[in-house]
Formats: C-alpha cells, structure tokens, sequence
C-alpha cells in the first residue's frame, strides 16, 4: 500500500489520502465583492472529483483591506458565506475534505490582478490604504502601509474570528491561518518587516503575539473535533530575518496552542530575497519541525512527481504534501498518481471507462 495513499486521521477528521491541493488565489471574484462564482465552484470541484483527500480554497481575506487585490475572495460577510456553501457541499460529495486559508494581505494589499502586471492601486482605481506591523513598504515600488495601533490589532484578531465562524457556518471542515509569504501576520513575525518598539514587537515573543492570538482565536472557535492548520514561511532567505530556528520554536508554541498541521513554505516577504528553488526544496523545513516541534507538517514547493511525494510521506519528511502548479495542470493528479504508484483506488462512477486496466 502506497503511503501517499494511506489515510490520514487529524483529531477526528478522516483524510482519504496525503494529496492536498494547495490555496492557490485565482483573482477572479469579477464583481469585486469577495464572492466566489462559478469559477471557483468548477476549479475547486475538479480537484475533488480528480482524487485529492484535501481542497484548500485560496487566500481568502478577513477583511476588505485584506485582500490582495479587489478580485480576491472574502469571508466578512453573510453573503460570502452563503456563496461558499454549494462548493463546500460538492467537494464533500466527491469524497474530499473541504477546507479554506483565511488571510490578511498586510503590506502586500490592493494590487492589480498578476497577469495584469500586479501593480499597486491608487484609490482612484478601486485600491485601498496597506496595513502593517511599521509603515516599510514591500518594495520601492509599493504603497507605504499604515502602521497599525493596538486597537486595530485587536481588530485584526476579530477579523479572523468572524472569518471562522463563517466558515464553519460555510461548511468547511479545516481552517488554514495564512502566516507566509510576506503577508500581515508574517510581517509581524519577521524582524526585517516589525520594527515595532511596544508589545508586537522586538522579541520573538513578542513579534509572535499577535500570530499566536490569532491562532488561539481560531481554534477556540473552530469544533474540538476538527483540525485547524497554519501555513509559514519558515524562511526569509534573507540575512537577518525568519528562520527555522524561530519557526521551530513558533511551531511549538502553535502545538501548545491547539493547532493540528503546520504548512512550510518559505520566503515572500521581499523581492531581495534569493530562493533556491529547485524540487522538493522547502522539505528540509516540514522535516525539521515534524521532528524538533513535534507537531504535523506539510510539504510544499515544486513537489511534481508520484515517486516524489511518495518518498516525503514514507520517509516520514511530512505528514502531507500541499500540490499547487501540478494541479492546475492535471486536476486528476491524484489518480493518475495511484497508477503510477501501483495502488487502486475509486474513481468517480461518471469516469469509470476511463479508468486504466
């Protein structure tokens, strides 16, 4: 029996498989309301049907002012809420568990779709002020964020908070708390983004406080029963910044906190930064903190192959491996997987004649 394919139990919540399909923000709520359409429903969908134990929804902001750009998904409203309940409700049905990464873009808020050149916004064409830990810029370029006060940090919290409960109302069944790549609760923690003098700041404790309230918020609202991740970047690749050695320690604290899974990727926070990306890369990190932190971890980055991950989950390198760019070539990634890896396993009534042997 393949590893990759044997079932995954988090507190009491049954993966059918290792595959998960990594948040991936699809910018493309047009009418610019944060709500999903039948885009999502289609793209989310066919990774459900395509065999994958878990499909995470993209990035989705907390907050107006959380969102990467004005296409991007939100939960601050009943509305959204009430839009996410027919995909939650199919991904299910296709056997996959159905999850969503609540976020706060920070600095890194109201740009310009990607593929439109992903420029900053001005206010006159539908952008917004940037919030952060200290008013650094993320790049020469980009608009200088507001610093935030402690009573707008209080507000942060209760963003995420109103996020969840949605959530659940939604009928999602795992939380991932988006702390990487550059976004609010990683500038918080890295010191080359925080250089707040008050409690959110300086110390490791303190630059993790406000992270760590955040994920107490969730998991006190989210059922006992069902498992909360957080994703990070373990690294800044920059001199001076994040670590692993100060991941190590946050993703201990994470486990004291009540959270279940921790997603390891790396870098985002400056253009500076030089990633040396190549395959399975960033495994080192979900590795080091499955064995020194003790908690679950997540593979992810350039991880392409069946042999690939099959070797991270055996090996005992990470619990699960989070695809991104494989999916959205093949949706079916995991069951083509299966074959490679010799293992049967169901495919949809509906694609049965397609299935080899």
């Amino acid at each position: 029996m393949s590893h990759l394919f044997a079932p995954l139990k988090l507190r009491d919540l049954r993966f059918r498989n290792r595959i998960f399909v990594s948040p991936m923000c699809q910018y493309s709520a047009e009418q610019r309301d944060g709500m999903p359409d039948n885009w999502h429903l289609v793209h989310l969908g066919s990774r459900a049907v395509g065999g994958a134990g878990l499909v995470m929804v993209e990035a989705t902001g907390v907050s107006p002012a959380g969102r990467i750009s004005p296409q991007d998904l939100g939960l601050w409203s009943d509305a959204q809420r009430d839009a996410f309940r027919p995909i939650t409700e199919f991904i299910r049905a296709q056997g996959a568990v159905a999850a969503i990464q609540l976020a706060h873009a920070g600095r890194k808020a109201s740009t310009d779709q990607p593929w439109r050149g992903g420029a900053p916004l001005a206010p006159e064409k539908g952008g917004w002020q940037p919030l952060a830990p200290s008013a650094l810029p993320f790049a020469p370029d980009s608009t200088t964020p507001h610093a935030l006060t402690a009573k707008e940090i209080d507000t942060v919290v209760h963003d995420f908070a109103d996020a969840t409960a949605r959530a659940l109302s939604a009928g999602f069944e795992v939380i991932e708390i988006h702390m990487a790549h550059g976004y609010l609760l990683h500038n918080f923690l890295s010191p080359l983004s925080n250089q707040r003098t008050d409690a959110y700041g300086g110390s490791l404790e303190n630059r993790a406080r406000l992270p760590l309230a955040v994920a107490r918020a969730v998991r006190a609202l989210w059922p006992e029963n069902w498992p909360v991740f957080v994703r990070i970047s373990a690294s800044d690749w920059m001199e001076g910044g994040w670590d692993l050695a100060q991941s190590i320690r946050l993703s201990r604290w994470f486990k004291e906190s009540g959270i279940d899974l921790v997603d390891c990727s790396s870098g985002g926070l400056s253009p500076d930064a030089s990633i040396p990306a190549a395959p399975g890369y960033q495994v080192p990190f979900a590795a080091a903190i499955r064995r020194e932190a003790g908690i679950a971890t997540g593979a992810v980055g350039l991880i392409t192959e069946p042999a690939q991950a099959e070797r991270i989950v055996a090996s005992g390198e990470a619990d699960v491996v989070l695809l991104a760019r494989a999916m959205l070539r093949d949706p079916y990634w995991p069951l083509h997987a299966a074959q490679a890896l010799g293992t049967d396993v169901p495919w949809p009534p509906q694609y049965l004649r397609a299935k080899p042997g």
